[in-house]
């Protein structure tokens, strides 16, 4: 969006008024909600902190603001504690920052690091979305109503079985018979933090999932581990967010006569899906595309990296320094005449027997960058 509106007029900026629809909730310091309030507000912020600022004061242990923003750092590590004990599942998708010149030309590439400040504000946004979904279920005094949820279906069972035989390759287990499969994600998952088949694993892992979507029939949020789920906190201004606030407010009034039909919000529903998913192919399309520009000087240099994808043309690299993704053609290997083994997730070397599989760490030297068809192109080097 416009810097006018995601910057300014759709977020809280410090001694301005910004109308906003909150939660307010009471708790008590072990995170149980003791009461809660939905309403229209104004918010004149004091303060905007950057998540750095907020890591520096929690490492810290002092500083401005310190004692609200411990308080909520431990409430916040309590919520996690309880939802991850309930079968939550924190999968973990590894993002990049660049730094730019005064061109805006990609000088470096960092991968994100997830911090306690990031989690701070992910356990109170997932409370708000859970507390409002749970306003509306159907109560004695109250009919359901029509309502826009965030749904998460369960895996599907042979893709989990897939799953297991892939970690079972690279050394680790999940049962795929077992009854509570999300304490097993959860165990996996935590295993491999800090390994380089982390982002990897976690790629297959999420590949296995059901896709969550939008939807008027509530099943519940598997990943989560939530009955009740929805999108209330809308960062900049979601729109099934902005259809959450409505429905909300109407029904708080207990104005429903005016509300949207059921088949009107299932169409919402289904192209909020479908727009969620063309956003986040264009945000994918421009991380490449930096990536690419980022290489495009580094032709001829060499690189580590983890075979994040085999296919019958070619294995794809993901590079550990900067998670840029490049293909090494197998007409490119003249070492050997490899084979695609579809079913164990790796290529076989016919005449050497060398097998190299999804997962695997390699060294690779950078050969072409093609911007104009967003290639990166690599040879295998030996190790």
């Amino acid at each position: 969006l416009p810097e006018k509106l995601s910057n300014t007029i759709c977020s809280l900026v410090p001694y301005k008024d910004r109308l906003t629809y909150s939660v307010i909730v009471e708790m008590t310091p072990r995170a149980k909600i003791v009461s809660y309030e939905i309403h229209k507000t104004v918010i004149n912020s004091k303060r905007r902190f950057t998540y750095d600022e907020v890591q520096q004061i929690i490492d810290k242990g002092e500083g401005e603001l310190w004692d609200e923003i411990n308080k909520l750092n431990k409430i916040a590590q309590t919520l996690r504690t309880k939802r991850m004990s309930k079968g939550s599942i924190n999968f973990f998708s590894p993002e990049v920052k660049f730094g730019l010149d005064k061109n805006g030309v990609p000088v470096e590439i960092k991968i994100k690091e997830v911090r306690d400040s990031h989690k701070l504000i992910e356990e109170f946004m997932l409370l708000a979305n859970q507390i409002v979904a749970e306003h509306v279920k159907p109560k004695e005094h109250k009919k359901s109503i029509p309502f826009v949820y965030r749904i998460h279906d369960l895996p599907d069972k042979e893709k989990i079985v897939e799953f297991a035989r892939f970690v079972k390759s690279l050394g680790y287990h999940f049962d795929p018979n077992s009854a509570n499969k999300s304490k097993q994600f959860q165990m996996l998952l935590e295993e491999i933090i800090g390994k380089e088949e982390e982002a990897v694993v976690n790629v297959v892992a999420i590949r296995s999932m059901a896709k969550a979507i939008y939807s008027t029939k509530n099943i519940g949020h598997y990943g989560l581990g939530f009955r009740y789920y929805t999108h209330f906190t809308s960062p900049i201004r979601r729109f099934p967010d902005l259809i959450v606030h409505n429905l909300i407010h109407k029904f708080n009034a207990n104005n429903l006569e005016k509300n949207l039909s059921l088949e009107e919000l299932e169409e919402i529903c289904n192209h909020s899906s479908a727009q969620e998913r063309n956003a986040v192919n264009a945000e994918r399309l421009s991380v490449k595309l930096k990536q690419i520009e980022y290489l495009k000087s580094k032709v001829g240099e060499e690189f580590h990296g983890v075979v994040s994808g085999i296919t019958h043309f070619g294995i794809f690299i993901e590079l550990s320094q900067t998670l840029s993704e490049g293909l090494i053609r197998l007409r490119d290997m003249q070492d050997d005449f490899y084979v695609y083994d579809e079913k164990n997730y790796a290529i076989n070397g016919k005449r050497t027997g060398r097998r190299i599989r999804l997962g695997d760490k390699v060294n690779v030297k950078l050969i072409r960058v093609d911007e104009e068809k967003r290639e990166i192109d690599f040879i295998l080097l030996e190790d």
